[in-house]
């Protein structure tokens, strides 16, 4: 199991400066790389201070070219928002940019109040992402390409400059026919149980297990990914204090998730949680280090390929730094072939 380190551009002081933030942003993605991380990966959000990245693209050619190795994952571009026209050559020049090293993660949108901001309510994401999606695919394989659909219509075009090599592709699905499904279409998967038990993360993995043989040889190079917002503590202080930085974090991110996207000056509103800090201890990976290598085992075993960690829960970023190299140095080696921090160049 390898393991990749979401730069998810958590935002919740705004008069940090946006410099400053996206600075902080790169040092972690060279640390990514320096500390054994096998990759990184970049979200796509609009108009509000979490997950905060407009411009997925463009973070991954500045990535790219601090970093030398670690592969660079979106997580995920919102394929509703975007013309697939235009977005195809965007994807092949940063295709170009990072020398092979994207993988471009795709989904639908998550955030009804920024889909229906942008001008593609979420009511109608699924439809019109699976049409993206077949367009996007189109464009990139094919030359003089038209279309006759309910989003698109347009006579024979040719995007260009052409594609080098055939662009990686990583679904994000959460429910698991969804992962079935999008496996059984050759796509890498990535997903997440959220504030879900084991169970769920079981079926899920399983479900993409169950499409992966139904492939045979067509599905071996295949991978899924699981998500899971962390933080390794030293101790039960410390954990407390991070599960309560967790909890202000999900009151944000609920707001707009499943709540009623009430956003002032790009701020998410922080609004009452139900959940405790005990029910919320049980949904992420906060904890001291031998309960944190015991919960990756279970991954592990699960068949998990890669990792994903999210260590951005509004703490300085030298602290995130220092929980990074924590992780690298206590936990990945129990588990990576990439394990070993590298020596600085």
């Amino acid at each position: 199991m390898e393991f990749n380190h979401f730069l998810s551009s958590y935002y919740p002081d705004t008069s940090y400066g946006a410099d400053r933030h996206y600075a902080d942003m790169l040092e972690q993605a060279v640390a990514a790389e320096r500390l054994g991380y096998a990759s990184v990966s970049i979200p796509e959000h609009h108009l509000m201070n979490i997950l905060m990245n407009p411009a997925p693209l463009q973070m991954a050619i500045k990535v790219a070219g601090a970093t030398r190795r670690v592969k660079i994952i979106t997580s995920v571009v919102q394929l509703p928002l975007h013309d697939m026209r235009t977005y195809a050559g965007e994807v092949v020049m940063a295709e170009l940019f990072t020398d092979g090293r994207l993988i471009l993660g795709v989904g639908r949108g998550a955030f009804a109040v920024e889909m229906d901001r942008m001008g593609a309510p979420i009511e109608q994401s699924r439809e019109k992402f699976d049409e993206s999606l077949n367009v996007l695919q189109a464009l990139l394989e094919q030359e003089n390409v038209s279309w006759s659909g309910k989003y698109y219509n347009f006579d024979k075009l040719t995007v260009m400059p052409r594609p080098v090599r055939p662009v990686q592709f990583m679904m994000a699905a959460l429910s698991p026919p969804a992962i079935y499904h999008s496996t059984l279409r050759g796509f890498h998967i990535q997903t997440t149980p959220l504030m879900d038990t084991n169970e769920k993360m079981l079926e899920q993995i399983g479900a993409f297990y169950k499409a992966k043989d139904e492939l045979g040889d067509a599905g071996k190079h295949l991978s899924i990914s699981l998500s899971r917002v962390c933080w390794l503590a030293k101790d039960e202080a410390d954990k407390r204090a991070k599960l309560e930085l967790a909890n202000d974090y999900y009151a944000r991110f609920d707001n707009v998730f499943t709540g009623p996207g009430e956003i002032e000056s790009g701020a998410i509103a922080r609004l009452p949680r139900t959940q405790t800090l005990e029910e919320l201890e049980t949904n992420l990976l906060i904890c001291t280090r031998d309960e944190f290598i015991d919960q990756l085992a279970v991954y592990e075993e699960a068949g998990v390929d890669e990792l994903i960690l999210s260590q951005n829960i509004g703490t300085p970023n030298q602290e995130t730094l220092d929980n990074m190299q924590s992780i690298a140095e206590e936990v990945i080696p129990h588990f990576s072939k990439l394990g070993k921090i590298e020596a600085a160049e």
